[in-house]
């Protein structure tokens, strides 16, 4: 007598899937930059981040051997070198804030890079953004503002490269837009780190210093959280909405600080909690009108002018 087929274990849905991933997205985002602080005791920025490239390439490597040989085919090598030449000028401005500013100020400011984009894409791409949007990209630099405070004793003008590294990182953001128009993500991701490793080494050789002991631990984890995060948070958008994955980013600011406290003895500021809230509220509101837009377009046949407010 034949056994009937056992069922196949049920499999969990979409977004709990996509949750988990940009949960563990998050967990190594904040590990990385637990390790980049842990770094930069004895070592400089510029090579932190040339290690962090290195060791990111080699541990990525492995998982680009499914798309086969079309994944290094690309028309774009040019915009891939400028993209990635501004991507350095983002990861040593936000590298160089985890490593000298209070770590939830640097990472809270690192959340304002959404407003910028929204920026970005008015006057790069021609996108409409309007009145709802544009209000909460205000309340979102208010938010900034609380955070940084110009002109007050509280000021640091460090602050202001954490806040340079999110400009850059939006238009680090805005050039993916445009590549991924031609080259799937695996190819853009392996083109940015070929570029990154040569880029970020140049910098490095005028401030080097070789690692010692424990720093190998250090950058070689720097590497692969760095990697795993982006792997993880790719995969998590194929599988989920923006919008609703939006606010488990954000658990990157309370694990961020928990560790500042316990392994650097740093403690949060009530301008840093009032300015990430600010922030936060504004992301959040930025990735639902992007998502309802976004399926309004996917619905609507001709596509319809947004609504006056939006």
């Amino acid at each position: 007598m034949v056994s009937p087929p056992v069922p196949a274990a049920p499999q969990p849905a979409p977004f709990v899937r996509a949750a988990a991933l940009m949960l563990a997205s998050t967990l190594f985002f904040g590990l990385m930059a637990v390790t980049i602080r842990l770094a930069s005791a004895t070592l400089s920025t510029f090579e932190i981040a040339f290690f962090r490239n290195l060791f990111g390439l080699a541990a990525l490597m492995p998982f680009l051997h499914r798309g086969g040989a079309a994944v290094f085919r690309t028309r774009q090598l040019p915009r891939y070198f400028v993209r990635s030449a501004i991507g350095i000028g983002s990861m040593l401005c936000g590298f160089w804030a985890i490593g000298h500013l209070p770590m939830a100020q640097a990472i809270s400011l690192s959340y304002s890079t959404p407003l910028f984009v929204t920026i970005a894409a008015v006057f790069w791409l021609g996108e409409v953004v309007r009145r709802r949007r544009w209000t909460a990209v205000i309340l979102g630099f208010i938010g900034v503002l609380v955070i940084v405070r110009p002109g007050t004793e509280g000021f640091s003008a460090g602050s202001l490269v954490a806040v340079a590294a999110a400009v850059l990182s939006s238009i680090v953001a805005i050039q993916i837009k445009q590549l991924s128009r031609v080259d799937p993500p695996d190819t853009i991701v392996f083109y940015t780190y070929v570029f990154w490793v040569p880029l970020s080494l140049l910098p490095a050789l005028f401030a080097w210093t070789w690692p010692q002991g424990i720093d190998w631990l250090w950058l070689l984890a720097i590497g692969v959280f760095g990697t795993g995060g982006q792997l993880f948070w790719t995969r998590a958008l194929k599988l989920g909405e923006v919008s609703a994955l939006t606010p488990i980013s954000f658990m990157q600011l309370p694990l961020v600080t928990g560790l500042a406290w316990l392994l650097f003895d740093e403690t949060i500021s009530h301008w840093t909690i009032a300015g990430a809230a600010i922030i936060f509220g504004a992301n959040l509101y930025i990735a639902h009108r992007e998502a309802q837009l976004s399926l309004r377009a996917q619905t609507t046949a001709p596509v319809e002018a947004a609504k006056p407010g939006e």
